[in-house]
């Protein structure tokens, strides 16, 4: 670490300390799974993707409440007040670093050896010292707050990517959740059913006891998994008033009735580098170093003289009335030069320290990149590997329900069934339709995992308030606002709207 050199210092705009380029950073050139044809290389609209995603108007709801009033957000939005007003501070560096206005009246007297004498002092004066940026030491400082600030605006839209996400994922979990409960409440009902069926025909002679104690058994195994659902869906709830800024509470009625969100199959997702260069965390991450780049800056500028203009002008007299009067006025002008000459050991090393901390923060900011390459990834294979799980899931809980009507009618007929089988095959179908309702929910999170990881949601249109400023205002009282459409109930059962097909991937070309 050395000197700026004069031609360096003449190209940085006379400005000692590297000048900022932004460095390269590892992004792979397409997706690995860029060939199938579910992925569009179409540019992201990510703007509004949950909107676009998932076409739900309880969701559109939440998500604008969230913004609104998330806690998260406003800590991000007075981060970005702070850093104005570093840089406000920084900008006033660059005039008079010191300006100061004296007045002083002193009544004063001397006694003794027959000396009796009193007189009074008045004395008004400005002073000022203006050190010039000659090695653009506060020129520096304003860069690094200029980048500080910009850094803070990224990680505002980080936390808002974050918390759109994370809206969007739990109330999938919520939609997720009560289509499981739903089914094992049917499912509840079906063995209830089957388990009077056997005690009847218990008490008629035509099946054993334990046939009655094995439907029983299998009828309480169902009823435990309620519990379990309920347990799920009120931590979710509880989960998403967080979220919105309120402490935990009922919104049974806020959510209305719903179903989990059909996506389909294909999904834009541009290539790496347009996208994940743009993720305001990735972003945040760039316009930290930028901010320690001039920092090294300022560091360097203490290996060279300061060199500062210091004035002094005033009025002195002994009557308040003489203060004014001519040859009662003094002043001084000149320029001084403090140079740390006996400081170089301590000097250098703060300007190696600042170096170190710069390479550490390039590391930070190529593995951020590599961090949302991989997540984007992960996304990715996410989503594709749902849409065939789900799809063989409704296979298998088709079949497990069609088998289980057949068996069941034999067995309502009176024919003779081993009756393990008949418990073997309503556990199966509760299992198979649960596992379906999962699945489905899996393809809806994967949507939500991609458009975390390519930075999705921020700026937005339904983010209303101004992305410089915090939200204002406190949780608004629930009924007084207007009442949340919620989609249309259907009379067919849950597992009917379930089992429907997902849509057919794209034609191979």
């Amino acid at each position: 670490m050395g000197c700026t050199s004069p031609k360096d210092w003449i190209a940085n705009g006379f400005k000692v300390g590297p000048s900022y380029r932004k460095p390269a950073a590892p992004v792979a050139p397409d997706w690995i799974d860029a060939d199938d044809k579910r992925i569009l290389d179409d540019p992201v609209n990510a703007m509004s993707w949950w909107s676009n995603s998932f076409n739900d108007p309880v969701l559109n709801k939440l998500v604008t409440e969230a913004y609104t009033q998330n806690l998260t957000v406003r800590q991000a939005g007075a981060r970005i007040m702070q850093a104005r007003a570093l840089r406000q501070i920084a900008v006033g560096n660059v005039f008079p670093q010191q300006q100061s206005a004296n007045a002083v009246y002193s009544h004063n007297f001397v006694t003794g050896s027959g000396i009796d004498r009193h007189f009074s002092i008045w004395r008004g004066s400005f002073a000022l010292a203006w050190e010039i940026d000659f090695w653009g030491r506060y020129r520096r400082a304003i860069e690094s707050a200029d980048a500080d600030l910009d850094a803070a605006v990224f990680d505002y839209g980080d936390v808002v990517v974050t918390l759109v996400a994370d809206v969007a994922a739990t109330y999938i979990t919520i939609r997720t959740l009560q289509t499981r409960l739903e089914l094992v409440k049917l499912n509840v009902e079906n063995q209830r059913k089957t388990y009077e069926l056997t005690e009847i025909r218990f008490r008629n002679g035509e099946s054993s006891e334990v046939d009655v104690q094995q439907a029983k058994s299998s009828l309480v195994q169902t009823e435990a998994l309620v519990p379990q659902a309920e347990s799920s869906l009120r931590q979710a709830q509880n989960q998403l008033c967080v979220l919105l800024g309120m402490p935990p509470e009922k919104i049974e009625e806020m959510l209305g009735e719903g179903s989990i969100p059909d996506v389909k199959p294909e999904i834009a997702l541009g290539i790496p580098a347009a996208t994940l260069l743009q993720r305001p965390d990735v972003r945040r991450s760039e316009r930290q170093l930028a901010s320690q780049s001039a920092v090294i800056g300022i560091a360097e500028s203490e290996l060279y003289p300061h060199i500062t203009l210091v004035g002094n002008l005033g009025r002195s007299a002994n009557q308040f009335k003489d203060l004014f009067r001519p040859g009662s006025g003094f002043g001084s002008v000149g320029p001084t030069v403090q140079w740390n000459v006996l400081n170089y050991g301590r000097i250098l090393g703060n300007i190696r320290y600042q170096d170190a901390r710069f390479q550490e923060l390039l590391a930070a900011y190529q593995q951020s990149v590599l961090t949302a390459n991989l997540e984007a990834e992960n996304a990715i294979v996410q989503f594709l590997k749902a849409q065939e799980q789900l799809r063989l899931q409704l296979e298998a809980a088709e079949a497990a329900d069609k088998t289980n009507e057949l068996i069941t009618l034999q067995f309502k007929e009176g024919e003779e069934i081993d009756f393990n089988r008949v418990f073997n095959v309503q556990n199966t179908k509760t299992q198979q339709e649960v596992s379906a309702a999962q699945a489905k929910g899996n393809v809806a999170q994967g949507v939500v995992a991609i458009y975390r990881a390519l930075g999705g949601g921020w700026p937005s249109p339904y983010l209303t308030q101004p992305i410089v400023e915090p939200p204002a205002g406190a949780p608004r009282d629930r009924s007084e606002e207007e009442e949340i459409e919620a989609p249309p109930a259907t009379n067919e059962l849950p597992i009917d709207e379930l089992l429907k097909k997902p849509p057919e991937e794209p034609p191979a070309e």
